[in-house]
C-alpha cells in the first residue's frame, strides 16, 4: 500500500509538471540554458558519375569520423531537380564555435583511418563548399 501511494504520488507531480507548462509563460530550461552554436552549410560537386560513391562514402564512413571528431551533423540533402541532382550533395553540420569546427576539421583531415579510406576509394568530389552560418534572433533553430 505505502509502495503504491509512492508511485501514484510521483506519477500526479509529474503529470502536474507537464499540466503546469502549457499554463505558465516562459522558455523551455533546456533551451534557455543552450548555448549558441555555429552552423556550418556545405555543398559538394560529385566527380562525374560518382556522386553514388559520395553518398556511399558518407553513409558508410564520413558521418561516423564527423562524430568522433566532435562535428554534430544536422541534416543530409540531394537535390531533386536536375541537372544539380545528378551531381550534389549538400549537407548541414553544427559546431559550439568557429574555433572547434577549425580544430574539429583538422584533426578529421589527420585521422589515419580517413585518409586509409580515401586512398582506398579515390577522389568522390570535385569542389567542395562552405559556408558558416549563425541563426537569426527570429529563427526557430538557436
Amino acid at each position: 500500500m505505502k509502495k503504491t501511494l509512492s508511485v501514484l504520488v510521483l506519477a500526479a507531480t509529474f503529470a502536474a509538471g507537464f499540466a503546469t507548462k502549457s499554463v505558465l509563460p516562459g522558455e523551455a530550461v533546456a533551451h534557455a540554458q543552450a548555448r549558441p552554436r555555429v552552423y556550418e552549410l556545405r555543398t559538394y560537386t560529385a566527380v562525374e558519375g560518382k556522386l553514388d560513391a559520395l553518398h556511399a562514402r558518407f553513409r558508410d564512413h564520413i558521418l561516423g569520423f564527423f562524430k568522433k571528431h566532435g562535428m554534430t551533423s544536422v541534416v543530409y540533402f540531394k537535390p531533386m531537380d536536375a541537372p544539380l541532382s545528378q551531381t550534389t550533395m549538400i549537407y548541414l553540420l553544427s559546431h559550439e564555435s568557429r574555433d572547434a569546427a577549425a580544430k574539429s576539421w583538422a584533426e578529421f583531415r589527420d585521422d589515419p583511418d580517413f585518409k586509409k579510406i580515401t586512398a582506398a576509394g579515390g577522389p568522390v568530389a570535385s569542389k567542395v563548399e562552405s559556408v558558416f552560418l549563425e541563426p537569426t534572433d527570429y529563427s526557430p533553430m538557436k
